[in-house]
C-alpha cells in the first residue's frame, strides 16, 4: 500500500515540477530544454531525487547548477501545490539513461550486422 502511495507522489511531484520549470527565471534553466525523466522520493517524504535530462548535453551541467540554486523556490511552490505533511528536499541529478539506451541500441545493431554478414558468408559454397 505504501509503495503505491509513494509512486503516486512521485508522479505528482514530476508533473508539478515540469510545470514549475517554466517559471524559473534563472537563464541557465530558462534557456535550456529540460525534461524531468524520473522522481524518487524517500518513504518518509524528506528527500526527492529528481532526474533531469537536457536536450543539449553541453548545457546540462550549467542547467543542473541553475536548478540547484532554484531548489528553494521550487520546493516552496511544490509545497503550495501539493497537500503533503512534508515537502521533500529536492536533489537534482543528470539522467543519462537516454544516452545509455542509445549505446545499447548501437551495440545490438552491430551484433545484428555481424550476424547478417556471417549468414551471407555461410550461404556461398
Amino acid at each position: 500500500m505504501a509503495k503505491n502511495r509513494i509512486h503516486r507522489i512521485n508522479e505528482e511531484v514530476q508533473r508539478e515540477l515540469a510545470s514549475l520549470l517554466r517559471t524559473v527565471k534563472d537563464p541557465r534553466v530558462k534557456d535550456t530544454m529540460l525534461s524531468i525523466t524520473h522522481v524518487d522520493t524517500t518513504t518518509d517524504l524528506r528527500y526527492a531525487k529528481i532526474y533531469v535530462s537536457a536536450l543539449d548535453k553541453t548545457q546540462e551541467k550549467e542547467a543542473l547548477k541553475g536548478l540547484k540554486s532554484a531548489a528553494g523556490y521550487l520546493r516552496r511552490e511544490l509545497g503550495a501545490a501539493l497537500q503533503l505533511r512534508y515537502t521533500p528536499e529536492l536533489v537534482f541529478e543528470a539522467d543519462d539513461s537516454i544516452a545509455h539506451g542509445t549505446h545499447i541500441l548501437e551495440v545490438l545493431r552491430g551484433i545484428e550486422e555481424k550476424e547478417g554478414l556471417l549468414e551471407e558468408g555461410d550461404e556461398t559454397p
